[in-house]
């Protein structure tokens, strides 16, 4: 099988591939660690954050979404000047701001898990693409993902932004289908 193309530039693209890139999530903490490091890409690469990954993890408590949620303004600081994360002091706002607001659904939904796969009644979307290029950058469902997100208080959650978390998160399968992890071929 020839498989996807895109992780095939590192060993840790490789691995992030294999073990998780398109696997059904409902566990709020991973849920959170994505869509923080999906909205640290926005500008850069995906390589860049996987690599900065362990400095998030220990920076965020691996995102415990209680305890970002209480950083303060100082201690945001401290992290940008402390850790080896993207030192974009509004991308690492947005992990307090983000929590917050996941904190807010999970008192609503009961998980943001919920909330989130009760966009796509708990299935997850399978793609059957050909080949990497045919793969969207945004599609309608992470338009209004996105949209609902931003309204309820969430930042860095564009539709793009909101399609490549989707993809974390298994929401959607975006394996081309000769690669040996599409779900078709397990």
């Amino acid at each position: 099988m020839n498989g996807c193309v895109w992780p095939q530039s590192s060993e840790l693209m490789q691995a992030y591939h294999d073990e998780e890139w398109c696997r059904p999530s409902w566990d709020d903490r991973y849920i959170f660690e994505m869509l923080t490091l999906e909205g640290a890409q926005a500008g850069l690469s995906w390589s860049i954050v996987l690599a900065k990954r362990k400095a998030y993890q220990d920076a965020f408590h691996h995102f415990d979404i209680g305890y970002c949620a209480e950083l303060s303004d100082e201690e945001l600081v401290a992290i940008k000047e402390n850790y080896q994360v993207i030192k974009h002091l509004s991308k690492l706002q947005s992990v307090r701001t983000n929590a917050e607001a996941v904190l807010r659904i999970q008192k609503e939904f009961g998980s943001f898990a919920d909330f989130l796969w009760s966009f796509v009644n708990s299935e997850p979307i399978i793609n059957n693409w050909e080949n990497d290029a045919q793969l969207p950058a945004q599609t309608p469902l992470s338009v209004q993902i996105s949209k609902e997100l931003k309204k309820k208080g969430f930042k860095f959650v564009g539709p793009v932004t909101t399609y490549s978390f989707l993809q974390a998160i298994g929401m959607v399968d975006d394996h081309v289908q000769s690669c040996e992890f599409h779900t078709s071929n397990n």
